[in-house]
């Protein structure tokens, strides 16, 4: 068992022998300091579990050395030993930080109690903030863990929306790559406009997903290499219901739903399906049906070959206001051009959650 020490400080030798003597047939491992200076030099050289100190003494006193001690090690306490019988006196070493204090003459059990208390108190102290670190340790662990356990989660929903996006192109193929190009578009948009970070995730999901109600459109209006009838339209446009109640079926993309529900709307109200109108349209939406329209027009078709981005640009700008919102206009204007062409070349997994992240 490992001894505690003891440092005892006293300008007196025979009390410092006499108490030193004391402590040592307890098994206490026992110091000695003539003044509080010397006791300070110590201190600064050697680890101690207690102090015991004299009030009055020369060079330096018992208080000052308390007060050193307090900042040099906070964790050890220190008991003041007096011959001044002065309450006020004792009670000053306590408020400023002594464990306790024993007036001159002592008796030996006194001694022995007072010590024997301060060190329990030291031993609690110590253990207690072992707890502590025990304790944080442990969280630290547990949130790893549970970190760990949250990117198998979300890998898991990059997973699925993966399989939801290639049998989307499965069913039409003649627009594949398409969602992964427009998410791109609508995350670059996003930011720009400095939508907030923990919105992100739900607009990716959304534009990657945004067209998911195609699958349950009849083949023959859904590849007619034609125009459509005034009823086949009629169909087509039931895609953003039909995805929306797929979507918000499935937990974490319950917040993207609305988007998915809305993103043909048109910022002056004649778009579908609710006919909604300006701020009336979730914010990704409106940011989603520039970078719809953009992906269209610089994408090539059956029917013609890719548009240049300038005339997109254009027609966008003339749509301002009516199609689209001229906020998110505005700052699309103010992108770079060649940014949409980087970005189809290396398009990657825009909606996957780990490429939204911001911390």
């Amino acid at each position: 068992m490992i001894k505690a020490k003891i440092l005892v400080v006293d300008d007196e030798e025979g009390i410092r022998e006499i108490v030193s003597a004391l402590l040592e047939s307890q098994g206490y491992d026992c110091s000695t300091a003539s003044d509080g200076l010397l006791a300070r030099e110590y201190l600064k050289k050697n680890s101690v579990d207690l102090v015991l100190s004299d009030m009055v003494m020369p060079e330096m006193d018992g208080l000052t050395l308390l007060e050193w001690e307090r900042k040099h090690d906070p964790d050890v306490p220190v008991i003041m030993v007096t011959a001044m019988h002065d309450v006020l006196t004792a009670l000053e070493a306590i408020r400023r930080g002594a464990y306790d204090y024993i007036l001159k003459p002592f008796e030996k059990d006194q001694l022995y109690m007072g010590v024997r208390r301060a060190l329990e108190h030291r031993h609690l102290k110590l253990e207690n903030r072992n707890y502590q670190r025990n304790l944080e340790e442990l969280v630290e662990q547990r949130t790893a863990q549970l970190k760990g356990a949250l990117d198998q989660l979300e890998q898991s929903y990059d997973d699925t929306l993966e399989a939801l996006g290639g049998a989307l192109d499965l069913k039409d193929a003649e627009t594949e790559g398409h969602s992964k190009r427009v998410t791109a578009y609508t995350i670059a948009i996003a930011k720009a406009i400095k939508v907030d970070p923990g919105l992100l995730p739900q607009i990716a999901r959304a534009a990657f997903l945004h067209d998911i109600g195609k699958m349950a459109i009849p083949d023959m209006i859904l590849r007619k290499p034609g125009p459509l009838t005034p009823e086949e339209r009629e169909v087509m446009r039931t895609h953003c219901e039909i995805g929306f109640n797929m979507v918000t079926r499935i937990p974490f993309l319950r917040e993207a739903a609305e988007i998915v529900l809305s993103h043909q709307e048109y910022f002056d109200g004649t778009g579908y399906p609710r006919g909604l109108k300006g701020e009336q349209i979730p914010l990704g939406a409106r940011i989603f049906a520039v970078a719809d329209a953009l992906d269209a027009m610089i994408s090539d078709r059956p029917y013609r070959k890719a548009l240049p981005i300038s005339h997109a640009r254009e027609e966008i700008q003339r749509c301002s206001g009516t199609q689209f919102d001229p906020t998110v206009v505005e700052v699309f204007l103010g992108m770079p051009g060649t940014l949409w062409n980087e970005l189809r070349e290396n398009i990657g997994r825009p909606y996957r959650l780990s490429q939204q992240r911001t911390v």
